[in-house]
């Protein structure tokens, strides 16, 4: 039986009660949450009243119907909408505890809800976001953040830096070693024998010819050129004006930004609510929401499970491939 761990992040957020929603409404699948429980029969007091949540412990049957759950205690309780650093400790813990089931053979993939990364930094934890944080716990120097949406793919370069530091951190290292991240998985669990991958410039106009920006010629051009030998057909480095035309994007079967806010607002607006994001270069399976914590709505019976729904599907999906 294909099992799948899944984290619902901010414990203050609306991860819970999409994890909630969606189990109520899809009893049969295999899942179990990482989490405290107290926190999930809290919440599906009012989202899901008929679902029970039960203790579960690796190696054990998943109960039918319930939703098993790994328990992992909260440092304090959680408050829908007030996020509290006591907690941020807990939200790591979930995490390294569902990588482990996933290492050691007891879940097929990893599957996380929103986090905020801001309170767990004010909790004095180092933490730029999941991509990262998973990155180390699996010991690989580099992953690749791809979202997609139905065929549209985004890639990123670099994911959770600020602007001004983009620059310094596309290097010809950077660019090759995510280009072949990126055709590797597109070959291996998207099953594209010579995928399609539309490289962006880093400037207006990928620098027009050395006239607003060197990056492109220098860097981004040679790093395509030692990609050569990946079995891969690469476009570029194009503009990110005109990269997102529908004609542009019958030509591709991904694209690869140079930022996060290059490629995603684009693929949010054509998929927000059904996108996946999906880290390309673990050792295992993880896929995630396309979304944050919304605290705004934490705790008013508001959240959407469908992105959560997606994210589950896919992970289904690609554990079936390998």
């Amino acid at each position: 039986m294909t099992l799948l761990a899944v984290t619902p992040g901010e414990p203050a957020g609306i991860g819970p009660e999409c994890l909630l929603r969606h189990r109520a409404a899809h009893p049969g699948q295999p899942l179990v949450a990482v989490a405290d429980p107290s926190l999930l029969r809290a919440v599906a007091e009012s989202v899901a009243p008929d679902l029970d949540v039960v203790e579960w412990r690796p190696g054990t049957p998943v109960p039918d119907g319930a939703l098993a759950c790994l328990p992992v205690p909260l440092a304090v309780p959680a408050q829908p909408g007030r996020l509290d650093p006591a907690n941020a400790p807990y939200v790591l813990e979930t995490l390294r505890r569902a990588v482990g089931l996933v290492q050691s053979g007891h879940a097929a993939a990893l599957v996380t809800g929103p986090v905020h990364k801001g309170v767990i930094n004010e909790a004095g934890e180092a933490f730029t976001g999941h991509t990262e944080f998973l990155a180390a716990l699996a010991g690989v120097p580099r992953v690749v953040m791809m979202l997609a949406a139905g065929s549209l793919r985004v890639a990123l370069v670099t994911t959770h830096l600020p602007l001004s530091a983009v620059p310094a951190a596309i290097t010809p290292e950077a660019v090759e070693q995510t280009l072949r991240i990126l055709v590797s998985a597109l070959k291996s669990d998207f099953g594209l024998d010579r995928p399609r991958v539309q490289v962006l410039g880093l400037n207006p106009h990928a620098g027009e010819g050395g006239h607003l920006g060197s990056e492109d010629d220098a860097i981004i051009a040679p790093a395509m050129a030692a990609c050569a030998d990946a079995g891969a057909e690469l476009r570029g480095p194009v503009p990110a004006d005109t990269a997102f035309t529908p004609t542009a994007l019958a030509r591709c079967d991904a694209v690869l930004a140079m930022y996060h806010d290059q490629g995603l607002p684009v693929l949010k607006h054509a998929g927000f609510g059904r996108a996946v994001n999906i880290t390309l270069g673990l050792p295992f399976i993880r896929t995630s929401v396309d979304h944050g914590t919304a605290l705004d709505i934490a705790g008013q019976g508001l959240a959407d499970p469908a992105s959560l729904g997606h994210a589950i599907t896919e992970a289904f999906t690609l554990a079936g491939r390998r």
